[in-house]
């Protein structure tokens, strides 16, 4: 079993295919005999969980020492047309960081909606709007779960890079979720040690270097075509390059959570673990031996 690092925990989004049963309580002890550390509780498709179970789980992942986040329903559109639509989805966000909170969850992703027939900039001033109400709210009930807006796959969708950075620069208490399987998918590039490396330094750049020392992080093998993302797939079989992903993470000094969303979750997520605790023994690897330095310089 590959020890528990203090700088990066790695987990699976939902409970994994080959737990004994459907269950975030029975997924908690089943990811702690594995030796991995994080999970995300899957509201994409509604709000399937009682509070008091929220309660149980979190409870039992304090006791695991398991890092809980969550996910919220994918049918959010703070961009819709439909006004009812736009004040359903932030009410939505809202319960979703409720009950987040409540499961123990330090942090809440959430897709943010699609362009529609707006342009991307009047597509950014609503859902900042939208986003404005609901983190105002947020502060006012002391909601003690993060917000984090995620870099999307698809090219309809709000969430490009710059998109979420500037959010977040914007927006107080608005936190990003670093997809990097969307974005290689939304860009059919960012997928060498160098585009790493320049994704993490824009992050720094954008948000300092708080936002890399406190990171939440998507990562599977992705699918796509001109339009962006089809679907996820397990890393091996996709052309991620995950081994020059996971040195840039570790020469960028990034800390926080990795969320494995691959079919084969636990899998995956293991594998990664692994390899980064190998990155990090063998420390003389040429890549790995570049200086801080090195690694601002790079553009």
């Amino acid at each position: 079993m590959t020890p528990a690092s203090d700088d990066l925990r790695f987990g699976v989004a939902g409970v994994p295919p080959s737990c004994r049963e459907n269950s975030s309580l029975q997924a908690i002890d089943f990811l702690a005999s594995l030796g991995l550390d994080a999970l995300e509780l899957e509201f994409v498709h509604g709000f399937k969980m009682s509070q008091e179970m929220a309660g149980q789980i979190k409870i039992k992942a304090s006791q695991s020492r398991i890092k809980l986040s969550a996910h919220a329903p994918y049918f959010i559109n703070l961009n819709s047309e439909d006004q009812g639509q736009r004040m359903r989805s932030q009410e939505l966000l809202l319960n979703s960081l409720r009950l987040a909170a409540a499961a123990g969850a330090s942090d809440l992703v959430f897709h943010a909606g699609y362009y529609g027939r707006k342009s991307p900039e009047e597509a950014y001033r609503q859902i900042k709007d939208s986003l404005k109400d609901i983190l105002s709210i947020n502060r006012l009930e002391r909601i003690p779960a993060r917000l984090r807006i995620e870099t999307m796959g698809k090219r309809q969708q709000f969430g490009s890079l710059d998109e979420v950075l500037s959010l977040c620069r914007e927006l107080d208490d608005l936190y990003p979720c670093l997809d990097f399987a969307h974005l290689y998918a939304r860009e059919g590039k960012i997928n060498s040690y160098r585009d790493f490396c320049q994704v993490l330094k824009k992050v720094g750049k954008k948000l300092g270097q708080t936002a890399l020392k406190n990171a939440h992080i998507h990562i599977s093998g992705v699918m796509f075509n001109q339009w962006g993302e089809i679907r996820h797939i397990n890393i091996e079989e996709s052309g991620f390059h995950d081994e020059e992903w996971l040195q840039a993470i570790i020469e960028a000094g990034v800390k926080g959570t990795i969320i494995d969303e691959s079919p084969s979750l636990e899998a995956d997520a293991l594998r990664l673990k692994n390899l980064c605790f190998n990155l990090k023994e063998k420390g003389t690897r040429a890549e790995l031996s570049r200086t801080r330095h090195d690694f601002l310089d790079t553009e």
